[in-house]
Formats: structure tokens, sequence, C-alpha cells
């Protein structure tokens, strides 16, 4: 028996080359741009392209291109082994395939635009249905994976966004929750398990979090988020989602992100109904959550949701609606629902959106508006709602 190395395969006879200018034009019409080397070899690609070993496309190219009338290119180094590719792509039933001359060596020589080797194997295998969407790519992937979400709250409405931002591939989320999981949490608030009942609601989540995407960073802040804390538990942070339970912590939420130009996400439910806005101090046309409540109301007015219930799919609704706002604002995609209050009625199925101009007499964004103090906003909750 021969122990010589076998010769590569001589690539079938109907591969078609194009130039990288005509695969950059094609990319443009939706062509999805496959770099076959290894991924150890990826420190610099072209741009847009996913990468895939060349040995792994037999089982992974349906992951990444599922339709086989999607058009995909192939490129390597040098052009060698993405002609091999294409053939093997073309045997596998895809029907508009070609290999880029040259590769990369020829699409750098005639200046087209690089990146940064930032998906490897696992990445582009774990976020392919979202990579081939032409408003994520992916630069998008990577602007994700770099993004920091400060998620308030572990509950009903912070377990399924932080699933599906896990799930979407946003690079670090700060859990902040002082609560432990109950056995009453359980129908509604899915990152938990009964396993886990008595752990701290931000370790358990954490636990859950990892354990579906272990790519990301996590952090567990298990503290009740007050006025000494709230500045320095969000700063630093790209979107913060407004999942608590109370008003004093909605309240020093909306003065911190003003003041720190930090976009929040707010949600809300209540037995059958929930709302959804967006709170984006970057924009001078967008109002703020004093707005929308210029104080809070008694407490026997807003009850939460162990005084007055709620259906436990009604969370997460609404949490999948704050991670969607969530996601668009990470993106730069889409319009954002800053200036609306999107509002859902589950036993009615409709929705409906009540405009929400900003308030130029607005005590917390108004231009009389003055910040005395994080202290002053607590007191003044806690005065207010007694």
């Amino acid at each position: 028996m021969s122990h010589l190395p076998s010769s590569p395969a001589e690539p079938r006879k109907d591969v078609r080359e194009v130039t990288p200018a005509e695969a950059r034009v094609r990319q443009g019409q939706g062509a999805v741009l496959l770099d076959v080397r290894e991924d150890d070899e990826r420190a610099s690609v072209a741009e847009g392209s996913l990468g895939v070993p060349r040995g792994l496309l037999p089982t992974r190219a349906a992951t990444l291109v599922p339709n086989l009338a999607t058009p995909v290119l192939l490129i390597c180094g040098s052009g060698v082994r993405s002609r091999l590719a294409a053939a093997t792509m073309l045997d596998m039933g895809y029907r508009d395939v070609a290999s880029v001359a040259g590769g990369l060596a020829r699409w750098s020589a005639e200046g087209l635009p690089r990146a940064a080797g930032l998906l490897d194997t696992d990445a582009a295998d774990r976020y392919a249905r979202q990579l081939i969407l032409p408003q994520v790519g992916v630069a998008g992937q990577a602007r994700l994976a770099a993004s920091k979400v400060a998620i308030i709250g572990a509950g009903g409405l912070g377990a399924p966004a932080m699933l599906y931002l896990t799930g979407a591939g946003v690079g670090h989320l700060t859990l902040i929750d002082d609560d432990r999981v109950e056995r009453s949490n359980l129908h509604r608030q899915v990152v938990h398990a009964d396993s886990r009942i008595g752990m701290a609601k931000v370790e358990s989540a954490r636990a859950q979090l990892l354990d579906l995407n272990p790519s990301i960073s996590v952090t567990a802040r298990a503290e009740r988020l007050q006025a000494a804390n709230v500045q320095s538990l969000i700063e630093g942070h790209d979107v913060v989602l407004d999942g608590a339970d109370n008003f004093s912590v909605r309240y020093l939420l909306a003065a911190a992100t003003l003041r720190l130009k930090i976009p929040l996400v707010y949600g809300a439910v209540e037995r059958f109904s929930g709302q959804v806005s967006v709170f984006d101090p970057r924009r001078d046309d967008s109002p703020c959550y004093r707005c929308l409540f210029p104080q809070p109301p008694a407490a026997g007015d807003a009850p939460n949701c162990s005084e007055a219930g709620v259906l436990g799919v009604l969370p997460g609704m609404i949490g999948l609606l704050q991670a969607t706002e969530v996601l668009k604002l990470l993106l730069g995609i889409g319009e954002p629902l800053v200036g609306r209050l999107l509002t859902y009625d589950a036993l009615a199925m409709r929705f409906r959106q009540i405009l929400l101009p900003r308030d130029r007499a607005c005590p917390g964004c108004g231009v009389d508006a003055r910040f005395t103090g994080y202290g002053d906003v607590e007191a003044f909750c806690v005065h207010t709602t007694t």
C-alpha cells in the first residue's frame, strides 16, 4: 500500500472563474462569498466573506447557504483551493457557483476592501441565518460581538430578551438583579429552571446563557440598582434594557441614561397587556421616560405582577420586542420605537401605536429641567408613591 500523499483532485471542467472586481459586484447583488481557507489562515479576509474550511464544505454548506439557487463565490489565498471548493459545491447541487481568480492576493492587489478575520468556523455556523441578511452580514455580526448591553432585571422581561440577545451574538451582557429564583417565577421567567430555585437570578441566568452561547461574555451583578450605584452599573454600555418591576428603578434609569447618553429600551407588562418604547438621548427629537410618566403613580394605581398577576406568555412577547429594538439600535438598522409607544393587548391580539413626542416642559429632559442628583430622584419616587 502506498503512503505517498495523494495529489488534489482535478477540478471539474465547468468551474467558472470571476475576477475579484466582478465578485465584489456580485456580492452587492446578493451572492454569498465563502473563504475556504483554514481558520488560522484568515487573519485578513475579503470584506463580507464567511469563513469555512474547504474540507468542511460538505457538512457546513447547507447551513451557510441553505438555498441551492443562491449565487455562491469561493475565495482562497491564490485561487487554487477555491476552484476545488467550487467543484464540490457544484457536485452538491448548487447551481450558480464561481471561484474568485487569483484569490485574496489578487483581491488585495486590486485594492478591494478587506476586514480583519472576525468570524471563525463556529461563528460562521452559529450565526449563518443572520449573516446572510444584507442588513447584518459579517460587519454587523462583528458590531454585535463588540457591543455591551446592560439588562436591568433577570425576570419576566429580561429573561426572554437576554436569551435572544445571547443567541444573536451580542458580545457582552451585564445582568443586574438582586433577587433569587422562586418557583412562582418559572411560568414566565424562561431563563431559569426548577433545579436552580434559590440561586441568585443573575447567576442562574448566566449559567443558561453561556450554555446557549459560550462565545459571549456575561457579567452577573447580584445587587439592587439604586441611587448610589445606578451610574456606575450602566456606564460604558451601548444600550440599556429596562426589565425593572418598580418605579424607583425606572426613574433612576431614566435620569442616568439621559446623563450618559445611552439609549433605554423600555418595556412593561400587567395582566394581559404590555407596552414598549425606546428613549434615545442621542437624538434631539427623542422623548424620555418622564415625557411618558412625568411622575410615578401611586402604588395602588400600578400594582406589580405579584399583586395583579400576569399571563405567563405576555412578558415573553414584550421582552422579545425589547430585544428586537436593542438589535436594531446596535446594528443601526430599521426604525427604532423612538417617539412611539407600542401597546399590546393579548386578549384581543391587537397592537396599537401611540405617538409620543418630546415634551419641552418635561421635568426630565425639558428645557427647564434640572438634575439635582440621583438621591433626589430616589427620594422623589418614594415620596410620590407612598
